[in-house]
């Protein structure tokens, strides 16, 4: 049994199969005898069957998910699909779940490493990832729905302007295939997504000068001593606090459109030690303030499914109702 057989149910099952009588130009002459062998013409990409074929006999060897990896590992994943190449196709999944997550720490790593690759003087301004346009539409060819939701939100931090007239003087600039655009389905799910992405980030900032993240107070006292538990030393004085800093991110991310406007997910994060407990005064309530952003950032996470219309990966149109 050839490697292709062990691997392949389709090669294993074509190469059971009696070879069909073929004319001249479609044998080729066996090196080690006089019988001709079939020849079977792949309609692939030559670089693709190549790869396919390095990592099936070689075994896979992917690298860091940055745009030149992503060629290859695209290739790898379709071939490996479209020729039921089973355990290739897992592992070529688990690599680009590395960049496109299925939970918020593996997302967090994959932004400190983006931030890491494209702060670095070598990089030039370019970006780590492909574009993730790209990946929807690979995830679609391929049908893995896992990909989806760290993909459609990665582009709706994008603004539209950057999404459908991209400029290389943009800072989100990155280079898409030619031909390579959303289907109409994708775009108004790229569209309902991203509105409500931004309702979060006002509906977050609003919450974050409500009394819920003030900590219950030990006394009525409204001096302000340095607080080491679980207790505020001041709840007059913190609500002030509290309301001076919706007033501050509101400025900044809803009427500026400084940057995080467009993302959810850092708002809250950086929302989260805007009140720092090693310098607050309030320890109790920098920490109150710290967990309640971590609980959002959570509950923005388990929702972007919904956000996009991702919940039934079936559906060809977001409309669910």
């Amino acid at each position: 049994m050839s490697v292709l057989e062990r691997h392949s149910m389709f090669f294993k099952d074509m190469f059971s199969m009696p070879p069909p009588k073929m004319a001249s130009n479609e044998t080729i002459m066996n090196q080690g005898g006089g019988d001709e062998m079939p020849v079977l013409e792949l309609h692939d990409a030559a670089e693709d069957v190549g790869n396919l074929l390095t990592a099936v006999y070689d075994g896979p060897t992917f690298g860091n998910n940055d745009q030149e990896d992503f060629r290859i590992v695209s290739g790898v994943l379709r071939l490996s699909t479209k020729y039921l190449i089973d355990s290739l196709r897992t592992k070529a999944l688990a690599h680009l779940s590395k960049a496109w997550p299925t939970n918020l720490k593996a997302w967090d790593v994959r932004e400190d490493l983006a931030r890491s690759y494209e702060t670095d003087i070598s990089s030039n301004g370019s970006h780590l990832y492909p574009h993730p346009i790209a990946i929807i539409n690979l995830a679609r060819e391929v049908n893995a729905p896992s990909l989806l939701p760290a993909a459609f939100y990665d582009l709706s931090r994008y603004p539209f302007g950057h999404i459908f007239e991209p400029t290389e003087e943009d800072q989100t600039f990155r280079r898409l295939p030619s031909a390579s655009t959303l289907s109409v389905a994708d775009l108004e799910r790229l569209c309902l997504g991203k509105e409500a992405s931004q309702q979060a980030i006002t509906t977050l900032i609003t919450a974050m000068g409500t009394s819920q993240n003030v900590r219950p107070t030990q006394s009525s006292t409204h001096s302000r001593k340095p607080s080491h538990n679980a207790i505020c030393v001041s709840a007059a004085a913190c609500r002030k606090d509290f309301s001076e800093l919706v007033d501050l991110a509101t400025q900044h991310y809803l009427f500026d459109r400084e940057r995080g406007c467009y993302d959810p997910l850092y708002v809250a994060e950086e929302l989260g030690q805007l009140k720092s407990a090693e310098f607050s005064e309030c320890k109790a309530c920098a920490r109150s303030l710290e967990a309640w952003a971590a609980r959002e950032r959570e509950k923005m996470w388990k929702s972007i499914p919904t956000w996009f219309r991702l919940d039934h990966s079936g559906d060809t149109s977001p409309n669910l109702s």
